[in-house]
């Protein structure tokens, strides 16, 4: 696994997915241009930006780079390092037909082509194993965040303190988690609320 220290961010859950096979990083999605109007998501990349920056990998088109321009209006361009991948014509597997302007995605690069764009933009970490005092989603489970009576509403709770939007998912909520706090200051601030 390739280690990245910031927070990478993909149009979609393809994008996510060849990322997740060979990049120990948190992956946010920005679910297309789905981001222009899901204000709490632009709040979330803003406070990811501040706390751990961003890495903004987006498709090589131009829907791609409409996207990356949005994020970089909406977060402060210090937090930001933006990838690049070529622009290589040919479809996606999983597709029947090319993109309208007929080149590949993220999701249809090689991990060699994805590796070559995260090093091009100094983001390149070591390779590294997983970290044992990561929070983990049993931690969640322990803590009474996730798998119990009142865990949705603990969670809500404990969304809220951390400032993030309410209906996170429990798996990107350890991923944010990670980014943000330790997990003694999690058991910590459940503690508290």
């Amino acid at each position: 696994m390739i280690k990245i220290d910031r927070v990478i961010i993909v149009e979609g859950i393809y994008d996510k997915n060849k990322l997740s096979r060979f990049v120990d990083a948190p992956i946010i999605t920005t679910d297309g241009f789905g981001i222009f109007k899901d204000k709490e998501r632009r709040k979330l990349l803003a406070k990811l930006a501040e706390t751990k920056g961003l890495v903004v990998l987006t498709d090589s088109d131009s829907a791609g780079f409409l996207i990356r321009n949005f994020i970089g209006s909406a977060v402060d361009k210090k937090y930001i390092v933006n990838a690049y991948v070529p622009e290589i014509s040919g479809k996606e597997k999983r597709k029947t037909k090319p993109s309208k302007e007929g080149i590949l995605g993220v999701e249809g690069m090689t991990e060699e082509v994805i590796t070559k764009a995260l090093a091009d933009a100094g983001v390149l970490g070591e390779k590294c194993e997983n970290h044992a005092d990561d929070i983990k989603k049993i931690d969640l489970y322990s803590l009474g965040l996730s798998g119990g009576k009142d865990s949705a509403e603990k969670r809500k709770k404990l969304l809220a303190f951390y400032g993030l939007p309410s209906r996170m998912p429990v798996n990107q909520m350890v991923e944010i988690l990670n980014c943000i706090t330790t997990k003694k200051e999690l058991e910590n601030a459940v503690k508290s609320l």
